[in-house]
């Protein structure tokens, strides 16, 4: 997509040029799944993907948003009666954002703004479609008003858009990823206290190749399931006497595990504990140098995420058996689950068998042919007009 494209479409829309053009990307979560809500690690990357929006001030109090994504006409709404709208619709994750900016106290957005947005982020693939949209819209506001919302912060009043306006209760990485990794490396991001550490991520460099496999099946986190998830593990952090899961450890997991009688809940605690210690494992092998070592976590993950925490389908399973017998280094699904996507490692000269591998195999199964794509580290949410 051409930044004049959105430029072109914004002035057929709304009859007068944008005042700037701003990207925020998607991104792929390598590994540390359902542990953002825990307090705990994840290691997410910004994809090449991006959400692009253009926007203008307006001083009438009129907030327009339109989607050159969706066969839909201008949605207008004051922002003077901007409210919690669950279920309401894509529009309500960028007029979350606005509603968020107000709701910390940054009157300059109540103006209102024209918003035209165009996406290449998969929507429903589990790649961060909604934050990547949510965080473009916020930087453009940030930027063109000249607020003094760091990168961070901007992340958290997108997530409290998505939590409290659109009525999904997601955790902060999906955010904070679009909103601040850097191109060439995977970010190791501390969840409790939102400490960052940018991790080299160069595979090309040792002969490795991170494969992005879009199942095609759609997932929403709104359906209830990821609401369910996230009940059980504030249960289990009940149970055991903790603030959150973060706070129990690795190597006395065994023991805390037998202070649970509920076994949905036991299978919940033992997913997140180990997917934290995965993190942490992932982070080691990237600093010695020895990725390779990523294949072996990434199966282990989806493991636990079929098996404890249950949030699987037969179309993401399929794609770590392939992948793996065809030679593939390891695999594991990304993101909520129930759909979406899967990310393979494998050597770079067996990508293409590999690749191959995987839509025969959907192909003999029935499924639809399944979007593959090379997941290149990139940059997070900035201006690009």
């Amino acid at each position: 997509m051409s930044t004049a494209e959105p430029v072109a479409e914004f002035a057929a829309l709304y009859g007068s040029g944008p005042e700037g053009v701003w990207a925020a990307p998607g991104r792929v979560n390598l590994i540390g799944e359902y542990t953002d809500f825990n307090d705990g690690f994840v290691m997410p990357f910004a994809l090449p993907h991006t959400a692009r929006v253009a926007v203008a001030r307006r001083t009438d109090g009129l907030l327009r948003l339109h989607s050159g994504d969706i066969e839909a006409g201008v949605t207008e709404v004051r922002v003077a009666d901007l409210a919690p709208r669950p279920g309401g619709g894509w529009w309500t994750y960028p007029a979350g954002v606005v509603w968020a900016l107000l709701e910390a106290g940054h009157e300059e957005v109540a103006g209102g703004a024209d918003v035209h947005l165009r996406s290449t982020v998969p929507t429903g693939a589990g790649l961060s479609s909604s934050a990547a949209m949510e965080v473009s819209v916020g930087l453009a506001l940030v930027d063109l008003h000249g607020l003094p919302v760091s990168r961070p912060e901007l992340a958290l009043l997108c997530q409290r858009a998505e939590n409290r306006f659109v009525g999904v209760p997601t955790g902060i990485m999906d955010q904070t990823a679009s909103a601040c990794c850097e191109a060439g490396h995977a970010l190791h991001l501390d969840t409790r206290d939102l400490t960052r550490r940018q991790v080299p991520f160069d595979l090309a460099a040792q002969g490795l190749e991170l494969l992005v496999v879009d199942t095609r099946v759609q997932h929403a986190l709104g359906d209830g399931a990821y609401a369910e998830r996230r009940e059980g593990c504030e249960e289990g952090a009940r149970q055991l006497g903790v603030s959150r899961l973060r706070d129990v450890p690795y190597d006395e997991l065994d023991a805390h595990l037998g202070k649970l009688g509920d076994e949905r809940v036991r299978r919940y605690v033992r997913h997140v504990v180990t997917d934290n210690h995965r993190v942490e494992r992932a982070v080691a092998c990237l600093d010695a140098g020895d990725p390779h070592g990523l294949g072996e976590i990434l199966a282990e993950g989806h493991a636990s995420l079929r098996d404890d925490l249950r949030v699987s389908c037969p179309e993401l399973d399929l794609v770590v058996s392939a992948a793996a017998e065809a030679g593939a280094l390891g695999a594991r699904m990304t993101g909520g689950g129930f759909g979406g996507s899967a990310v393979v490692l494998t050597e770079t000269a067996a990508a293409p068998a590999v690749t191959e591998a995987l839509t025969s195999a959907f192909a003999a199964a029935g499924h639809a042919a399944p979007g593959i794509f090379p997941a290149a580290p990139s940059r997070g949410a900035h201006r690009v007009h």
